[in-house]
């Protein structure tokens, strides 16, 4: 196993957990065995990559901006960073949107199947309605005032304020690059250090990927909804799924086109944090191994994926965005209604600036949908038409988002002249050469 590459041994282990699954299944005590005693290892995997995904954004994005020494360099990346995730986010849309009118799934839901589907998802989706009612009453500015916490241990508490974190560490950094070099020295060296250990964190982590992913996959395929229903809603999955494959399509463009670095070199550096995107359905877990790849693995030098990657986490969202633009326009269609091209480009607007307040967690982009079928005029309940797939398609999108963060990184890595040769280091590197054997 351990000759294998890192990507093979998750695809082994998510291959394994569906068919364990799959097996048990055929007993009346299977579904009860997998969540009492295989699942519990997925949650504790998962909860190990968000344990670390705080310090490492601390400590990844103080050393990073601090090392830059000119704030003038920091403005710089930042604008071409935000610039270019709004534009890949603004393509994935438009993709979503395109597929979504060319094959009209919506048109395939018939009365029968739409009224079971409102019926068995009416509760779920009125939860994600009054957590959608909250952030619209909210002021045009609360998202300005929610980026600036009020205590940063609180913030650091829950991996949904990641956005506040990032604030407080770009905050930090730009104070310590502003005093005198030989009172920030200390400090520095701390937080080399730190960065360091969580780095050394993350290889360990990853030594139990493979079993991690294993149990998240064999503890989905048990409680996954009715095949009928599945069924029913085979038009929608694959609309997503085809402009999902379209958008990582772009990103390999892109890459190729602004680094000159060919397609296998990125798929192949990226596959890990996208299996491990696929399992967990978050961004926020795979930041750690999203970062460990695109340095090691790409070259990508250290001041640039401290600073573009956790923010990509939190802001870029384009799997996601896509999903909302086909979600939108599906229901829409389910319930007999022509969208304008008017509609369709508020979409893009509302689904472009949705998915930089959508939190990098799995289901945030639920929520986010119902403000973007709001604007659209689109009814709300709508929601329980597309719940049934939900959860293996946030899989497929989240891993989309991963994807574009890495993209990203390495074009404005290229932009900066901050790219180099891959260095992978493996979790025993600093042992004595005896102790290895």
């Amino acid at each position: 196993m351990k000759k294998l590459a890192l990507h093979w041994q998750i695809l082994l282990g998510m291959a394994a957990g569906v068919v364990f699954a799959l097996i048990l299944t055929n007993f009346s005590w299977g579904a009860e065995f997998v969540s009492d005693w295989i699942k519990p290892f997925g949650n504790i995997f998962i909860n190990a990559l968000k344990l670390i995904a705080v310090p490492l954004i601390l400590a990844s994005l103080i050393k990073g901006i601090s090392d830059l020494k000119d704030i003038s360099k920091l403005s710089k990346m930042g604008t071409r960073t935000i610039v270019t995730y709004i534009f890949t986010t603004v393509i994935a849309v438009s993709i979503g949107l395109g597929m979504v009118n060319l094959i009209q799934p919506g048109n395939t839901i018939t009365e029968d199947t739409r009224q079971d589907l409102l019926t068995s998802y009416e509760g779920d989706a009125s939860g994600i309605q009054l957590n959608a009612e909250k952030q619209k009453e909210a002021g045009p500015l609360q998202a300005l005032e929610d980026l600036v916490p009020s205590n940063i241990f609180a913030a650091a508490g829950d991996n949904a304020n990641m956005l506040q974190v990032i604030f407080f560490a770009i905050f930090f950094a730009i104070g310590l690059i502003l005093i005198p070099e030989k009172t920030a020295k200390p400090v520095k060296d701390f937080f080399d250090g730190f960065n360091e250990v969580i780095l050394k964190m993350i290889d360990l982590i990853m030594l139990a990927a493979p079993y991690g992913v294993f149990a998240l996959l064999a503890a989905l395929v048990v409680e996954s909804p009715s095949t009928d229903l599945f069924a029913a809603l085979a038009m929608y999955a694959l609309t997503v799924l085809i402009g999902l494959a379209l958008m990582i399509g772009v990103y390999v463009l892109l890459v190729w086109i602004f680094t000159k670095n060919t397609p296998s070199f990125f798929i192949n550096g990226i596959a890990p944090a996208q299996l491990l995107a696929f399992s967990t359905s978050s961004s926020a877990a795979t930041l750690p191994v999203t970062m460990e790849r695109v340095e090691e693995h790409m070259g990508v030098h250290r001041e640039v994926t401290s600073f573009v990657l956790p923010i990509g986490a939190t802001i870029n969202m384009d799997g996601t965005s896509l999903y909302q633009a086909v979600a939108a326009v599906f229901i829409a269609q389910a319930f007999g209604m022509d969208l304008s091209l008017g509609a369709q480009l508020g979409i893009i607007a509302t689904a472009t600036l949705a998915s930089i307040g959508s939190a990098a967690v799995p289901g945030a982009g639920m929520v986010m949908l119902v403000i973007v079928l709001a604007q659209a005029g689109i009814p709300e309940a709508g929601l329980a038409l597309i719940f049934a797939v939900d959860r293996p398609l946030d899989m497929c999108r989240t891993m989309v988002n991963v994807t574009g963060d890495a993209a990203v990184s390495l074009m404005v890595a290229k932009s900066v002249d901050k790219m180099g040769e891959p260095n992978v280091k493996n979790w025993d590197d600093n042992y004595p050469e005896e102790d290895k054997k």
